[in-house]
């Protein structure tokens, strides 16, 4: 399995935020994107997830289980907000966006409990989302990546609101995906506990310089 991005180009209303984006991760590997704010970080993970379109440019999952057309189909976007609503339990939550997501071919997410379990919050998924601390929530939210198989997790500030112990939990989330196989994209101004993570490093509309290890 191989990402890639070729010449990517984005506008938010009438600003052209970034140009001529290339990079390429074979499976297995981590992509930290890195930058100062207003760099484009946001907007060059939401034009991965297919959630904005681009000026230019293109993205392909080079993948042997099956065709992709837009990479959004096989991945995880975990943005700013949690994608939970309140009223809803912890189990209702992710019950839905387990068969709302299924499975992408080559992979099995686990069940709901376990998902739970693994994110260290057991025993409260009964309760209401809007119940939760902003860090439990995240976590919830985190989850939410473990009960259905995605290949490519695209990641946005994923470890905000998360204490140190959480930090490292999600960096072990995130290792396991790796050692499955998997491709994570990460935006943060924080370190994730990873090693031997690529960087691209942006800078707005002038481009980018990507770093390898």
């Amino acid at each position: 399995m191989r990402l890639v991005a070729e010449g990517l180009s984005a506008r938010r209303g009438e600003d052209l935020i970034f140009r001529d984006i290339s990079f390429e991760i074979a499976g297995g590997e981590a992509l930290l994107v890195k930058g100062a704010n207003g760099s484009g970080k946001s907007t060059l993970l939401r034009v991965l997830a297919g959630l904005l379109a681009a000026e230019a440019g293109t993205v392909r999952l080079l993948a042997a289980t099956q065709p992709v057309e837009r990479l959004g189909e096989a991945a995880h976007y975990l943005g700013h907000r949690n994608a939970m609503k309140r009223e809803l339990t912890v189990e209702e939550n992710l019950t839905f966006w387990k068969a709302f997501f299924g499975d992408f071919a080559g992979g099995a997410g686990v069940c709901v409990d376990e998902a739970v379990d693994t994110v260290g919050l057991g025993g409260i998924a009964h309760l209401p989302f809007g119940y939760l601390s902003a860090g439990q929530q995240r976590r919830m939210a985190m989850a939410k990546l473990l009960v259905a198989w995605r290949p490519v997790w695209i990641l946005d500030e994923p470890t905000a609101a998360l204490d140190v112990a959480a930090e490292r939990m999600f960096a072990g989330l995130v290792t396991a995906h790796l050692s499955r196989g998997g491709i994570a994209i990460a935006a943060t101004h924080q370190p994730l506990g990873l090693e031997g993570l690529r960087e691209l490093r942006m800078t707005g509309f002038t481009g980018a310089a990507e770093t390898v290890w």
